[in-house]
Parts: structure tokens; C-alpha cells; sequence
């Protein structure tokens, strides 16, 4: 059968591996440090040491190369090893290009070590392509770098229009996908070369990992090649239990981003008749401005992730967020639980998040049940605003 396969296909059989020395469906754990080598031919290529080839990565990363249908992929120990693989390949000189809202471990990274490391960075509102257009440096611009929903506001780039404007300039696009995941959104197909995921959310999907991943577009392997040797030489190499486990999770991708997509449009349209709610970031809602966009280059949903913004400022947004019951206040997102954040309070204070919103990760508990938690924790918010002074 040579029929492309359908993303629940791939993810719910794990490619349909098995274990070719017991025949098990479930593939066994490989945590060994070494390898034996031939004693008759020491000069042999093949497995040595678990940091540069471990058994147990090659159906996770042969899975998630195939929904993303790229060239190869690596796992790493955490989304910010593969995030920082991508710029490690370059020198002291080169100029990168990022948005004004991007992941704050990206930003912080990149103004500290990044600088120091001689890179030169510029901040993009990615929403006007001829502004992208004008940041890049002939020769000296190397990576346009995309999110898509945008963590914490869920801005949308069209990543084609960028991908053709760079590629025009001889630059490489990558783009963290970890919040649309190629459930949603397949990036290379839209001409990202390098896509990115902290597998520590989505992928998992149940909280309890951290690791990371890259995924290189055909025609760009040597790239893959030059990922491999900084993860293996600065040890950014993901735990073999680690590695079971995140193969364990992806099993379910599917069926979780597309239910966390449902409920995260009907919580988004309860929002945005509230009161209380000046703003809620949704690529979902017909009425965001990166909704047409969004539309074109996500398949089955919106995502899981949503943001809002109180009218009555930071304070609203604090009050509301310790209201809440089944909604839980946490970092992090993609899990099976649905958590609140106030985000800024999270970051540095150069933050452009807006203090008075709070981002929300929509888990898979019952959507009634999520609208009717914000519906008190509203009223409880509301009522402790209008209480006199004490």
C-alpha cells in the first residue's frame, strides 16, 4: 500500500513499527550508554555512544518527519536545544530576523547569549511583509524565524509570502510550529526550510517531558548534518525514557489538538461577548486579523491556545485568574489540563506582552465545564472590583 496516510494513521500507529526481534507493537526501551564495536573490524561505522545514536530516537523522529514531511529529523533534550541549534550554526556577524512577539525564552536567549555569541538581531511586526522585506541585509541577514500563532498573542504570518521573500534574499526561514503542530500546519509545504518544536507541549501532550525536536525540508539535509554535530558535541541529547515516552504521547496528537481546537473556539467566542473582556487573540474568530491567513495554512483548527485582555486592567486579570476552579494557574501548555497564566508576570520586565492579559491553554476536559469556571470566575472578579476600600 503506497497511499499517502492521514496524520491520525501515522500518529495512532507510530507508523505501524514494530520490534523486528520480538514483534511486539509497542518498541522497546534502549537505554544503553555504549555499543559493542567489532573486534575484527574496530574501524567500523555504526552505534558507539548514546549521545551521538541512540535506537530508541528513530521511530519518534521517523514519526514526526513524517507529519511534517521533511528530509530528517533530530530530537534534542529540550525545545530550547533545538531552538538554539538553529542559531548556533552561524558566526559572528550574522544578522538575524525575529518578531516583535516571539516566545520569551527565544527573546531573552537571543538578546544575552545570542549578542554575545556576535549576532546581530532585529524585531520585526511580521504582520507587514514589506517590513520583513526591508529588515533583511543582503549577505548578512541568514534566518527569518517564524511563530505561527505567535506565543502569547496568536499573531499569524504567512509564511509563504515570508518564505518567498526571503528565499528571493538567499535566506533560510524556520519556524517554531509547536503551537499550530503538523496536525494543523505543515510549514515546509509553505516553504519553511527548518521547523522547530518544544515537544515538551503538543507532542507529549501530557505534561510530564521536556524535549525538543528539528525537522529540515528536503534539499536542506546538510543542515540536518550540522544540528547533529553541535547536539552530539554540546550534549543537548534527549533521555532515551524520555524519548519512549514522548513516542507514547504523540500516539494520541491527533485526536488531542483537534478536541483542544473545538473547545478553544467555543471558549474564544464566549470571551468575546463578556463584559469584562476588552480583547480575546484568536486566530479562530472571524473578526482577527490574521484569520483569513490562518485559514489558508491551518487544516482542522485553530489550536489550543488563546489569549484575552481585561478592560479592568492588571488587576482584573489577577483577580480573574485566581478565581478559577477546574482551570488551573500554570506555566507551559499543550498538556490534557486546561491552564491560565498571567504571561507578563512570567517574563522580564522588557516584555511586550500586554500586563493586563492572561493566555490560556485549553485542555480536554468538558467545554461546559470550562465556560461555566470563567463564567464564575468573572462574577467573582467582577464582585471584588465594585467591593468599597476596605
Amino acid at each position: 500500500m503506497t497511499q499517502k496516510r492521514h496524520p491520525e494513521t501515522l500518529t495512532a500507529t507510530a507508523l505501524g513499527w514494530s520490534d523486528p526481534e520480538t514483534d511486539a507493537m509497542a518498541m522497546p526501551l534502549r537505554p544503553s550508554t555504549s555499543f559493542l564495536r567489532d573486534p575484527n573490524d574496530l574501524d567500523r561505522t555504526g552505534r558507539m555512544f548514546t549521545r551521538d545514536d541512540n535506537p530508541t530516537f528513530a521511530q519518534p523522529e521517523a514519526l514526526i518527519n513524517a507529519l511534517e514531511g521533511g528530509a530528517g529529523c533530530l530530537l534534542f533534550a529540550s525545545g530550547m536545544a533545538a531552538i538554539t541549534s538553529v542559531f548556533q550554526r552561524l558566526t559572528p556577524g550574522d544578522h538575524v530576523i525575529l518578531p516583535e512577539l516571539v516566545y520569551s525564552g527565544l527573546r531573552d536567549w537571543m538578546n544575552i547569549h545570542g549578542v554575545r555569541w556576535g549576532l546581530e538581531v532585529s524585531y520585526v511586526d511580521f504582520s507587514e511583509l514589506a517590513l520583513v522585506q526591508a529588515a533583511i541585509i543582503q549577505g548578512k541577514t541568514k534566518v527569518i524565524w517564524l511563530e505561527t500563532p505567535s506565543n502569547p498573542t496568536w499573531g499569524i504570518t504567512d509564511i509563504a509570502a515570508i518564505s518567498t521573500v526571503a528565499h528571493a534574499a538567499g535566506v533560510l526561514v524556520a519556524i517554531d510550529n509547536t503551537v499550530a503542530t503538523p496536525i494543523l500546519t505543515r510549514p515546509l509545504e509553505h516553504g519553511a526550510d527548518i521547523v522547530v518544536h518544544s515537544c515538551s507541549k503538543y507532542m507529549n501532550g501530557h505534561g510530564d517531558l521536556i524535549a525538543g525536536a528539528v525537522v529540515v525540508a528536503h534539499g536542506q539535509s546538510a543542515i540536518l548534518s550540522d544540528m547533529q554535530k553541535l547536539r552530539n558535541e554540546y550534549g543537548g541529547v534527549l533521555g532515551s525514557f524520555e524519548t519512549w515516552l514522548l513516542l507514547r504521547g504523540m500516539r494520541t496528537l491527533s485526536v488531542r489538538v483537534k478536541t483542544a481546537s473545538i473547545s478553544a473556539l467555543k471558549i474564544a467566542e464566549f470571551l468575546d461577548g463578556c463584559g469584562a473582556v476588552q480583547q480575546v487573540l484568536y486566530p479562530g474568530l472571524p473578526h482577527h486579523p490574521g484569520h483569513d491567513i490562518a485559514a489558508k495554512q491551518m487544516t482542522g483548527g485553530f489550536g489550543g491556545m488563546l489569549s484575552f485582555r481585561l478592560k479592568g486592567g492588571e488587576v482584573a486579570a489577577k483577580i480573574l485568574a485566581g478565581k478559577v476552579q477546574i482551570i488551573r494557574q500554570a506555566i507551559s501548555f499543550g498538556s490534557t489540563e486546561t491552564v491560565i497564566e498571567h504571561r507578563a508576570g512570567m517574563e522580564k520586565t522588557d516584555s511586550p506582552t500586554p500586563r493586563d492579559m492572561l493566555r490560556v491553554s485549553v485542555g480536554l476536559e468538558h467545554t461546559d465545564d470550562l465556560i461555566a469556571d470563567l463564567q464564575h470566575a468573572m462574577d467573582a472578579m467582577q464582585l471584588e472590583l465594585d467591593a468599597p476600600d476596605a
